[in-house]
């Protein structure tokens, strides 16, 4: 009776129990990025515990997301496989890009990208926000409707649609 109670109250392990072990995941990324997680160049925070991903059978796969390089796509990248990103802790170097490329109330181009068009009028910022941010727009003529969109650079927003 005591041992079937002990191992009720012990914690079973993320991997033993079907799914990614987040540790795992905070190893790849500090490998990946170079620097430990909370430290400058590393993973903002660890990856959250409560979390239940799948258990990955292939090899994680990360890749830098965003012209800024701010954060981490880390991927399984099996059929039915899971995502997750990771910010990363700013250095001198992101420090000097999160210079205000648009300011709130400035007229901003926006353009939509697709397979084989690009759409653009203008519209006015509601945020402020550096390149790579994503921000609030109204586009012209539109009293109420709001886009998010990514700020390409200054006075230019956008997004990309599959």
């Amino acid at each position: 009776m005591l041992a079937s109670a002990a191992a009720l109250g012990t914690a079973m392990p993320a991997s033993a129990a079907g799914f990614a072990d987040p540790a795992e995941i905070d190893r790849a990324v500090a490998q990946f990025a170079g620097a430990p997680t909370g430290s400058q160049g590393g993973a903002r925070l660890p990856v959250d515990r409560r979390l239940k991903l799948s258990q990955c059978l292939a090899p994680l796969a990360l890749e830098w997301y965003g012209r800024a390089r701010d954060t981490v796509l880390v991927q399984c990248p099996v059929s039915g496989g899971w995502r997750l990103f990771v910010p990363i802790e700013a250095g001198p170097a992101a420090a000097a890009r999160a210079e205000k490329a648009v300011t709130r109330g400035e007229v901003v181009s926006i353009a939509v990208h697709g397979r084989g068009f690009v759409l653009s009028r203008q519209g006015e910022a509601l945020e402020s926000g550096a390149v790579g941010d994503w921000i609030r727009v109204r586009p012209a003529g539109a009293k109420q409707d709001t886009v998010r969109v990514r700020i390409l650079q200054p006075g230019k927003v956008g997004m990309e649609l599959p």
